[in-house]
């Protein structure tokens, strides 16, 4: 059998790697300043995060969710310490593109309307055609029979009150920054203007925090920076370091019931240690004060090489706008100066998503070795 060919690969094979440190097959060493998507948050194979998970596996792995699992309770308790929502609840599943499901699930039943505002360039998951095809009213949401999404300029405030103002918007739903999109970012007056008429109207506000979450802004959600508190918040991706889960944080206006909502993987034993382990990491090792510090000496060292037109983004999601398509850039990057990074469907951005323990020194490295490629490019 085999292989279903929908992705590009490159020419290596990793086998091991530490912090943001990874080695091929044949021992090369790579610096790692894209972790799979921001999936890396504490670097691999953090001690720590390793003996979570082996001394769980030497326990139990997963059982039902319909059986008590403290670890589930003790990731809650963490979690609000470090996000700041002591009043909300947590839903475990499997992934981001679940956690947006099951948040634009909850969202319906709330309101039992079924219209979705998004925003341009937005990029939200793959699986809202799931639901559409599952015959089971107790648990599909009339979103999901009378699907539509509207999707409208990211700040146009205008465009924005004139929907809501039909009456018939189920929920908004928008990235604290955008990640495929291209970096692109609400401002502070659009996120409380979007809150403030999402509150008035009874639409739910739904905050994408799938990449930009737990700590990689500079503050535990890319939305703190805007003083502002969603109905309901999607995690994933930074969460278990490598290890699959999401989830989402649900506003106390919700009213839980049995059968709402419902996942076979979600909030399993191994994915809960390992998504404990990252936010003890985060605290102990303070990383959300490294991304403050560490974007700083980044900013100021890349603003030094002339290529780059304009740099996107906060903390450690950052994007290097170029006059060129990156594409031969990214692979010199990989081959010639064994750097990973990202691309975006903008064509000319560079993506960047380091591990939140990246030091000065890998970001100097960084930095020497894309001037150098930089230097050879036609």
């Amino acid at each position: 059998m085999s292989l279903f060919n929908v992705y590009p690969i490159y020419n290596l094979t990793p086998v091991r790697a530490l912090n943001a440190t990874v080695w091929d097959t044949n021992n090369q060493e790579y610096l790692d300043f894209y972790g799979g998507h921001g999936v890396i948050s504490i670097g691999h194979s953090h001690p720590a995060y390793v003996k979570a998970i082996t001394d769980q596996v030497g326990k139990i792995g997963f059982y039902s969710n319909s059986i008590q699992n403290p670890i589930q309770e003790q990731l809650a308790q963490k979690l609000t310490s470090l996000s700041g929502y002591p009043d909300y609840s947590l839903f475990l599943c499997n992934s981001g593109a679940e956690a947006n499901e099951n948040a634009l699930k909850l969202a319906s039943f709330h309101n039992g309307k079924s219209k979705v505002i998004a925003f341009q360039k937005a990029f939200h998951g793959r699986t809202s055609a799931a639901v559409a095809v599952t015959d089971n009213p107790s648990i599909v949401a009339p979103l999901n029979s009378k699907h539509e999404v509207v999707f409208l300029p990211l700040n146009d405030s205008d465009a924005v009150a004139l929907e809501i103002a039909k009456g018939d918007v189920c929920a908004v739903i928008i990235e604290g920054i955008q990640g495929v999109g291209g970096l692109d970012e609400g401002t502070t007056a659009f996120f409380q203007f979007l809150q403030q008429i999402c509150n008035a109207n009874n639409v739910v506000l739904i905050l994408d925090e799938i990449q930009s979450g737990y700590g990689r802004s500079g503050t535990f959600f890319a939305h703190q920076h805007h003083a502002i508190q969603p109905d309901i918040i999607s995690v994933a991706k930074g969460m278990g370091n490598g290890f699959p889960i999401g989830g989402i944080l649900i506003h106390p206006k919700f009213k839980a019931s049995y059968g709402l909502l419902g996942t076979t993987f979600g909030g399993n034993h191994l994915a809960c240690a390992a998504a404990l382990s990252v936010l003890e990491t985060i605290e102990q090792e303070q990383l959300i004060a490294n991304v403050t510090l560490i974007h700083d000496y980044f900013i100021a060292q890349v603003k030094q090489i002339p290529a780059v037109k304009k740099i996107k983004g906060k903390g450690l999601m950052l994007g290097l706008e170029f006059d060129f398509d990156v594409s031969a850039l990214r692979q010199k990057l990989i081959y010639e100066a064994h750097i990973f990074t990202g691309n975006a469907s903008q064509k000319n951005l560079l993506r960047l998503l380091p591990p939140l323990s990246i030091t000065q020194k890998q970001i100097d490295l960084f930095v020497n070795g894309l001037e150098k490629v930089l230097a050879t490019l036609d």
